[in-house]
């Protein structure tokens, strides 16, 4: 069974900063893509950044020079260093994983930028 576990959530001060890790575990296949997604209250979840397994980026063009994605390939681990933050970054952030053929999902971590 496919786990995606987030961690590093919280609240921080505009203007600071953050780290989310993300690990996927118990599939067989390879994760090819994986990245961050948020869903602010009342709103679609949308890409934040994502990255391929030869280390290949996408961003959401709100998080360009703020926001960088990584990953550890033998750990499967994803990362999500946030700088900059704005109160309009609050949001709870998804972890997904995916595979050729499908696409798992985490649980969520709530970010919160506030004063």
């Amino acid at each position: 069974q496919v786990q995606v576990v987030e961690s590093g959530g919280g609240l921080v001060q505009p203007g600071g900063s953050l780290r989310l890790s993300c690990t996927a575990s118990g599939s067989i296949f390879t994760f090819n893509v994986m990245g961050w997604y948020r869903q602010a209250p009342g709103k679609e979840r949308d890409l934040v950044a994502e990255i391929t397994t030869d280390g290949s980026t996408n961003y959401a063009d709100s998080v360009k020079g703020r926001f960088t994605v990584s990953r550890d390939n033998d750990k499967d681990t994803v990362y999500l260093q946030m700088s900059g933050l704005k109160p309009e970054d609050t949001a709870v952030y998804y972890c997904k994983a995916e595979t050729w053929d499908y696409a798992y999902w985490g649980q969520g971590t709530q970010v919160t930028v506030s004063s």
